[in-house]
């Protein structure tokens, strides 16, 4: 255990075009590689199916690669057998992959997030061990950790696909500054191109905002011309003009949907229903940092207050990465809080650099004598321990939408109130931050294993239509035509998925003209009758969990049931 937690590592920095070198005893490197491959997998891969794909984009997303494999189609992603334009096809690209090697599934379709957030996860050791040694593990483990990280890690999403190539470029980029070694801005280049094929423009402008705001700072107005590199350009053309080119030639309509309306209009309008006030991205960045929000604020904290008390020290090139993470964990969060469309995703790719900023602050605590505050130790403790709570009674809320009191939710909370005064105790006793990393993770990998252990099927009946298409698939033997009435996106999109079929939408489309399956919000029989009159319509059954019912409509003319 002290080998595999002790941040006392005996590394021996020897200069380099590429940065410091750093050269570890093998046994330390084993360990290394144990802790990351068993963190990652289970955090990110260890029971992807457990429950169905949740909310309208993950069977939307997968469908969409699922349509693509079945045409051998790279270039034009459809929905329904209708081009689907609104994102590019890194994420349909890498899901087709997956589902080649395994076949269609769900768990198949979230394994591109979770191989992307290992490869970011492991780009952060690889750039911390050589350019930061000390904090490498720290810095790795604290990204793996992030519940914002773990959350998309495992959904079917074009967001960790962004958020893992946009932090391996600036990584690379800050790699580059450092060590002024072309390669890494050749990589650099590489990414931000895989990065615009993950979800646009987005990735190239934010990177573009974080490094002038980085070298104007500093005062160092040549970086920007030096980073302006033809030839790491050109790389970055190559990989994204070929789709863009293609689509846009099959597709004419695809630089008005994807550039004006999904990129454009969706940052400067509410086109697509998802306003949220200004702040809203505070409380979304603290809960994504969480078990590490106190001390990732700490950090915050600290590298503005150096940067405001002294720039010229902020910028000595030994605290000039923290400079650089702190432009890089802001920027994000204010460009999109003036977006008028707000998702939670959009600001994953400013998450790497809070956890980055904690990885630097553990560095230079370590070798503390004091522990950390009172105050510090407890509230921190608290935020590590708590989700424990609501993850050990996630069934009840995800059923009764509310933490009922009873013997279970007092187990739960003494159980909670336990770790977190262990955490504290700890933090406590031990000098500077070296058993931050091990005591924190211990409620992160509870936390997890409880919700897929006991939240699991509670989640899968509630927000899945995984459940669903397999009961309708029990009475439903001809596969016959299946239309939605009065139900959320979410389940038109899941059945489209889980049933393979399009999914008409009675509210939108002409009724099928055959018999057909209708899946309907509870009680709508006498509703959905008056839409196919002269039509028998006769109920099938209910899914009770998501208060919906399923009817069998004949064709016209058509007297009895087949």
């Amino acid at each position: 255990m002290a080998v595999g937690f002790d941040l006392q590592s005996k590394i021996i920095n020897q200069p380099s075009k590429f940065g410091r070198v750093a050269t570890a005893p093998a046994s330390r490197l084993r360990t290394d590689w144990l802790l990351l491959a068993g963190f990652c997998g289970f955090l990110f891969f260890f029971g992807l199916s457990s429950f169905g794909l949740v909310g309208a984009d993950e069977p939307r997303y997968a469908q969409v690669a699922r349509e693509m494999l079945a045409r051998h189609d790279w270039i034009t992603p459809t929905l329904g057998g209708k081009p689907w334009l609104e994102k590019p096809p890194l994420y349909y690209w890498q899901a087709m992959l997956s589902y080649s090697i395994f076949g269609v599934s769900d768990w198949a379709s979230r394994l591109p997030s979770a191989v992307d957030a290992a490869l970011m996860v492991l780009a952060v050791y690889f750039f911390l061990r050589r350019f930061r040694p000390g904090s490498h593990l720290d810095g790795a483990l604290m990204t793996a950790s992030a519940a914002g990280v773990i959350g998309f890690a495992r959904a079917a999403s074009t967001d960790m696909p962004l958020a893992a190539t946009f932090t391996i470029a600036l990584l690379a980029w800050y790699a580059w500054y450092e060590s002024q070694a072309k390669l890494w801005l050749a990589i650099a280049y590489v990414f931000l191109g895989l990065g615009t094929l993950a979800k646009g423009p987005v990735a190239p402008f934010l990177a573009a905002m974080i490094v002038v705001i980085f070298a104007t700072a500093k005062g160092e107005y040549r970086l920007l011309w030096r980073s302006l590199w033809i030839p790491g350009i050109l790389l970055a053309c190559v990989i994204v003009a070929p789709w863009f080119v293609a689509v846009q030639l099959r597709n004419p309509e695809f630089f008005h949907t994807f550039i004006l309306q999904h990129n454009v209009e969706r940052f400067s309008t509410n086109l697509y229903h998802h306003r949220q006030p200004f702040w809203f991205y505070i409380p979304v960045a603290l809960l994504g940092l969480v078990p590490w929000t106190l001390f990732a604020g700490a950090a915050v904290v600290e590298a503005v207050r150096t940067w405001w008390g002294d720039r010229r020290e902020m910028f000595r090139s030994e605290n000039a990465l923290g400079a650089f993470l702190t432009v890089w964990f802001i920027v994000p969060i204010l460009f999109f809080s003036l977006s008028q469309s707000k998702l939670p995703g959009y600001i994953l790719p400013a998450l790497p650099a809070g956890t980055l900023l904690l990885a630097e602050y553990v560095r230079r605590h370590t070798t503390d004598h004091d522990p950390p505050g009172a105050t510090l130790a407890i509230l921190h403790a608290l935020v590590a321990a708590v989700p424990v709570v609501p993850a050990l009674m996630i069934q009840y809320i995800v059923l009764q939408h509310r933490l009922p009191w009873g013997k279970a939710a007092a187990i739960s909370c003494v159980f909670g109130a336990v770790l977190a005064i262990g955490i504290a105790v700890t933090l406590r006793m031990q000098p500077g931050l070296g058993i931050l990393r091990f005591v924190t993770l211990v409620p992160v990998v509870l936390a997890v294993a409880a919700v897929l252990r006991l939240g699991a099927p509670a989640l899968d009946s509630t927000l899945s239509t995984r459940p669903l298409a397999e009961d309708i698939a029990r009475l439903d033997t001809r596969r016959l035509p299946i239309a939605v009435f009065r139900v959320r996106r979410e389940t038109e999109f899941g059945l489209a998925f889980y049933r393979n079929q399009a999914i008409e939408r009675y509210e939108r489309d002409p009724a099928p003209a055959g018999e057909h399956l209708v899946v309907a919000a509870g009680g709508s029989q006498t509703e959905l009758a008056k839409l196919v009159v002269g039509r028998r319509v006769s109920y099938l059954g209910s899914f009770a969990p998501q208060g919906l019912d399923y009817y069998w409509v004949a064709a016209p003319g058509m007297s009895h049931e087949h």
